[in-house]
């Protein structure tokens, strides 16, 4: 079923957010949910790993996204923006989302890790 869910994600540094002399660097983040299958599924919960550029780590578990439990029909799609701080530059992020089809099975779709770099961290 998992294999059905595709995640597509992009990441974007917000200068104006962020503060280089206070170490915070803010970045958006904006993922498309697509569902290829033929059920209802719904998004339960989430599993973020963030890791900056020092190698450190935190894990985030939460319900939902946004503060919504969405269903995706089929052949439907969910998307939605969010946010992360870091206090390097350039980091990482990846995880999963804990779904429900409409037959009641539970999994997880996982989350590719993807790039948060701020625009300098580029050149």
């Amino acid at each position: 079923m998992e294999n059905n869910i595709k995640i597509l994600t992009k990441s974007k540094y917000l200068p104006e957010k962020s503060s280089e002399e206070q170490g915070l660097y803010l970045f958006s983040y904006s993922i498309k949910i697509k569902n290829k299958s033929d059920k209802v599924i719904q998004l339960i919960s989430r599993y973020w790993n963030i890791k900056d550029g020092k190698g450190r780590i935190e894990d985030i578990y939460g319900p939902g996204v946004v503060g919504k439990k969405p269903k995706l029909h089929p052949q439907n799609f969910f998307e939605y923006t969010s946010f992360c701080p870091l206090t390097t530059p350039i980091g990482f992020m990846g995880g999963h989302y804990r779904m429900a089809s409409s037959s009641g099975e539970e999994f997880n779709v996982k989350i590719k890790m993807f790039r948060l770099a701020a625009d300098r961290a580029l050149n």
